[in-house]
């Protein structure tokens, strides 16, 4: 079956939102490419723009989280206009609760972590770099 990675922009702290992230979930990025990695004289990249991040992918679970600092020059992300949510499937509640605690650390909480009406443990928050984010625990789908 076919995975969905979502992929993140930012305006130029994409390197510590994901450390930020790393340290959430855990585990190593898979890669890291900076712009001066492919500047080439067919392809200059300006000397402000060379340590920013053109691609970072960091694994969770069998899954990729993805990202980049968008140069200058293609204009601003509006990070507060991004409705999209990236939605997390944990495998316990205490798994939940733990990267609730760490995800919403600076962060605006839409719907704390708690027992939904629809019976999972769910929660729904903005992190301090505007990414939107759902964490969710459903006993009914955990075979353990």
């Amino acid at each position: 079956m076919a995975l969905i990675n979502p992929h993140i922009n930012f305006n130029g702290n994409a390197e510590e939102a994901f450390n930020f992230y790393k340290s959430a979930f855990g585990g190593e990025f898979a890669r890291v490419i900076r712009f001066k990695d492919i500047s080439s004289p067919e392809f200059p990249i300006a000397e402000k723009e060379a340590n920013k991040i053109m691609h970072i992918a960091l694994p969770i679970g069998k899954n990729i989280l993805m990202g980049n600092d968008v140069p200058e020059i293609m204009g601003r992300v509006n990070e507060n206009e991004n409705r999209s949510k990236i939605s997390v499937s944990a495998e316990s509640r205490e798994e939940a609760d733990k990267l609730y605690n760490r995800l919403t650390a600076g962060g605006n909480i839409e719907m704390p972590i708690g027992d939904s009406p629809w019976g999972s443990y769910f929660a729904m928050f903005r992190d301090k770099y505007g990414i939107e984010w759902m964490i969710d625990f459903d006993p009914r789908n955990n075979d353990q």
